[in-house]
């Protein structure tokens, strides 16, 4: 009994105490309000301090590396880079000539492989290639091209607009030519009678030659390919963009190749006029 009666005093104490408490929290709710409302424009404005800053040291971080760059820009010499700009305008022949020949006339179909060597299309749908980019191609082709000597080189061209002009260039390199029909095989079987083995072959288009080329690639030779916006040129090694139809962009073609091969080469051969490979007319 008498515990029982502590517990209930105990009880009756605890109670007031806890009581007086929770008064204390209700009575005082304006206070406990202005206690927040001081604490809250202190934290917005630490934290606006704060942005403020880290912007700022953005800001310095940015103008320091513009001005790096600055100094960057100002150290490289612009007579380099005019003299750069200027190897890159210097055409082989005059841009007039090129365009007289219509070697920058493609077709109406335009593959994904020729696409970034269009310019533009013609009102009637036909690709415009780009002729500093066939004067760049032609360039890169003369360069490789130097590199071996005729016996090691084979022009293959069966489509007969290409045929005056391709024995032209046999003439004056020496480099064999395969016209009308090339001898299937050749590169590939060792037992016949025309197998011949040259180390770099020149394809004047995909698809009509497509038996040259696919020897040349089987027997892991080196292909300087003359395209059209209509060709593939999956498997070439270097691709010339050019009209690979018309009579005067292949005589062009071959003009060009042959005069820098005997250049670069410094062969005594005589080398017949650009018109020789072009035809009088040079009207497109």
């Amino acid at each position: 009994m008498a515990a029982a009666k502590k517990t209930e005093k105990d009880e009756k104490e605890k109670t007031p105490a806890k009581i007086s408490k929770k008064a204390e929290k209700t009575e005082n709710p304006e206070k406990a309000e202005k206690k927040k409302t001081k604490k809250e424009p202190a934290s917005k404005e630490a934290t606006l301090k704060k942005r403020t800053s880290d912007r700022s040291v953005l800001l310095k971080e940015l103008k320091e590396k513009a001005k790096k760059l600055a100094a960057g820009i100002k150290g490289i010499e612009t007579e380099e880079i005019k003299e750069e700009l200027e190897k890159k305008r210097e055409l082989l022949i005059p841009l007039e000539d090129y365009v007289k020949t219509g070697i920058h006339l493609g077709t109406k179909v335009i593959t994904p492989d020729m696409k970034k060597f269009v310019y533009r299309r013609r009102a009637d749908s036909i690709g415009v290639l780009n002729t500093s980019l066939i004067d760049e191609k032609i360039k890169k082709s003369i360069k490789l091209l130097s590199e071996y000597s005729p016996e090691e080189v084979i022009l293959v061209c069966k489509r007969d607009t290409g045929w005056i002009a391709g024995q032209l260039f046999s003439q004056a390199t020496g480099i064999k030519i395969f016209t009308k029909k090339y001898p299937a095989g050749m590169m590939t079987n060792t037992e016949l009678e025309t197998f011949y083995e040259p180390e770099l072959a020149i394809i004047c288009d995909p698809w009509v030659d497509k038996n040259a080329f696919a020897d040349a690639k089987k027997t892991n030779k080196k292909v300087i390919m003359l395209a059209d916006t209509n060709n593939f040129t999956r498997g070439a090694d270097l691709v010339i963009p050019c009209n690979n139809k018309g009579s005067k962009s292949l005589g062009l073609v071959f003009y060009l190749l042959a005069k820098g091969y005997i250049e670069k080469r410094k062969m005594n051969s005589k080398m017949p006029s650009m018109t020789d490979f072009t035809g009088d007319d040079l009207q497109a």
